[in-house]
């Protein structure tokens, strides 16, 4: 095991102690090596680089209409409480010479999910990111999310969502532009 890991164990090894819970009992005997490397996969976004991700996967392209990538689940922790938050994301650009292949969305969403996160920074991570490696005349970014330290903590409430939007160059300037993105990510009548 890494230094990393072993440390993570020990630390889960000394949570379990301190709830109050028998580590060594049966049920609980392997659990703090599971909890560190459920860890470790659940916050893998800080080993990776945007660079990296991409892999030179951008592709010239005479497309100079709105492209929209939607429904992109995605699962992160919240840097408060560590504990999750769920949703969906969706990502629309306005291709400029360039496009992006279709499965860097998803993997720019999970390398930025996969941290300690808050949603709104989250959604400002990913709009610049495709920003930052298409070029695009524009981008907007909206997430929805449940989270559960509200809902399982604090205030309890089963059925509230949040929804946070990012948008840059001709989507925050363009209103037209902004509405043509809203009305393809809604729910169809």
């Amino acid at each position: 095991m890494t230094d990393s890991l072993n440390n993570l164990t020990d630390h889960f090894h000394g949570i379990l102690e301190n709830l109050g819970e028998d580590p060594n009992r049966e049920g609980l005997q392997n659990t703090p090596l599971r909890a560190a490397k459920a860890m470790q996969f659940l916050t893998d976004g800080y080993g990776q680089s945007l660079e990296t991700l991409v892999n030179n996967a951008v592709f010239e392209s005479e497309m100079d209409e709105m492209v929209v990538v939607q429904d992109i689940e995605l699962y992160s922790l919240c840097e408060h409480h560590m504990l999750p938050f769920t949703g969906k994301c969706h990502i629309a650009y306005l291709p400029n010479g360039k496009v992006l292949g279709l499965s860097k969305f998803a993997r720019i969403v999970d390398m930025y999910a996969r941290r300690l996160q808050i949603q709104e920074n989250l959604t400002r991570q990913i709009a610049e990111a495709v920003q930052q490696v298409t070029g695009a005349a524009g981008v907007g970014v909206i997430i929805e999310a449940r989270h559960m330290c509200m809902m399982m903590r604090g205030v309890q409430k089963q059925n509230s969502s949040m929804k946070t939007s990012m948008m840059l160059g001709s989507f925050r300037a363009n209103q037209a532009t902004r509405n043509e993105f809203l009305k393809l990510i809604s729910p169809r009548a």
